[in-house]
């Protein structure tokens, strides 16, 4: 891999570390400081609602601006956000106003990184390196997804809340650090209008088959994953044990996706958006586990391998948007693509408690597992996810750093 490649893994493997000890951090700091639960879901709240507000407006931004240059204003912004929550709870101060307007200005840079850091991957390697590179990465984050929380677990016990804090804050310095340190240029041209520029990615998006089918096809399947994710966790306190079978769920849906994306990094089949569709079926059989049989052994094996499925996926489909996608529009067709995300779980989450009450967790849960597969199923049914092959479209998208181009 590249020196920038290998940089920005560094810069993201230590954020993605840092993101795990505010995870932890935050619930802690609430709760010991006299805060309700609903304190912390109005904190979770503005976050999801501001990346909603902004991450249009953060890929219009990565097609206009050098992404790197919006990936280090982006990590400097929240350094300071996250500073000063780490500084409000060490003076043993709680203002819930003060935690969501910083949580709030941390979330907004944040839809912004993430946009621009999907315009600038396909920079910083060889186009038949992508699917190696873009599985490294999910590798690494699912890693830092388990390793992250564990650590900061012990962190916040040992030292306090303002710890897990200021530890990811100085994640967020390591990463702008990282991306000031990149030497990859992109291609920009003449800006148009805001709203002109936001038609010109989701033009971009209605033009392939594979692309919008995909797109509609994975708002269905978050709002059915967003309903499993809330009563999956129901299941297990009330059937499984609790805490104890919700770690080691959590252990084994980790172990998922380090396997899937291991495999990412190693099967390269040509028309790897199809193989990717066809893996993403196997998450059913995760969500089915919880009704039956319904032995912890059982979900456990389901987690592993629906997860696997899933990461395995998430490489597939992103290496095909990287491949296809001209790189002047992909920080506008990566932020329709998270856009859906975010509006599904939510909603997902939100009807999971009335339907589940009306005709029983086991039925949504049965539900929701057919609604994934239908959703994942019917793409194969579309021409261009079938077909499409690992055939980069070239485009003189990389620069020598000495090349003046826009900003």
């Amino acid at each position: 891999m590249t020196r920038d490649f290998r940089l920005l893994a560094t810069g993201q493997t230590l954020s993605w570390l840092g993101n795990g000890f505010q995870t932890v951090a935050l619930a802690v700091a609430v709760f010991t400081h006299g805060g309700s639960t609903g304190d912390l879901g109005l904190v979770m709240a503005s976050s999801i609602l501001t990346m909603l507000a902004g991450t249009l407006f953060g890929g219009v931004w990565a097609d206009r601006l050098q992404p790197r240059h919006v990936m280090v204003v982006s990590d400097l912004v929240r350094l300071v956000a996250t500073a000063g929550i780490a500084i409000m709870f060490a003076g043993g101060s709680y203002h819930l106003g003060l935690l969501c307007g910083l949580t709030v200005v941390s979330a907004g840079a944040g839809a912004f990184f993430t946009p621009a850091m999907s315009s600038l991957k396909p920079l910083l390697v060889p186009a038949p390196h992508l699917q190696r590179a873009n599985a490294t990465l999910s590798m690494l984050q699912t890693g830092c997804g388990i390793a992250g929380p564990a650590l900061g677990g012990v962190t916040v016990a040992a030292f306090g809340a303002p710890a897990g804090f200021a530890i990811n804050a100085i994640s967020f310095l390591s990463s702008g650090v990282a991306a000031a340190l990149l030497r990859v240029r992109a291609v920009r041209g003449p800006r148009a209008p805001m709203l002109r520029e936001l038609s010109a990615g989701w033009r971009e998006i209605r033009s392939r088959d594979w692309l919008i089918g995909g797109l509609f096809g994975a708002t269905v399947y978050h709002v059915a994953n967003g309903m499993i994710l809330v009563l999956v966790q129901f299941i297990a306190v009330e059937r499984l044990g609790g805490a104890h079978a919700i770690g080691w769920i959590s252990a084994a849906e980790g172990l998922g996706g380090l396997i899937g994306s291991g495999l990412a990094l190693r099967f390269q089949p040509r028309r790897l958006l199809r193989a990717g569709w066809f893996t993403l079926l196997l998450m059913p059989l995760w969500a089915l586990a919880y009704v039956w049989p319904g032995m912890l052994t059982a979900i456990l094996a389901g987690a592993v391998i629906g997860y696997g499925g899933l990461m395995f996926f998430g490489v597939a489909w992103e290496t095909a948007i990287q491949d296809h996608v001209p790189q002047a529009m992909l920080g506008r067709v990566a932020s329709w693509d998270y856009l859906t995300s975010f509006l599904a779980m939510p909603l997902g989450n939100v009807l999971a408690g009335p339907l589940s009450a009306r005709y029983g967790v086991d039925r949504v849960l049965i539900v929701c597992a057919v609604v994934l597969f239908v959703s994942a199923a019917s793409q194969l049914l579309i021409p261009g996810s079938r077909n499409l092959t690992r055939t980069p479209t070239p485009a003189p998208t990389r620069l020598p750093a000495q090349v003046p181009t826009s900003v």
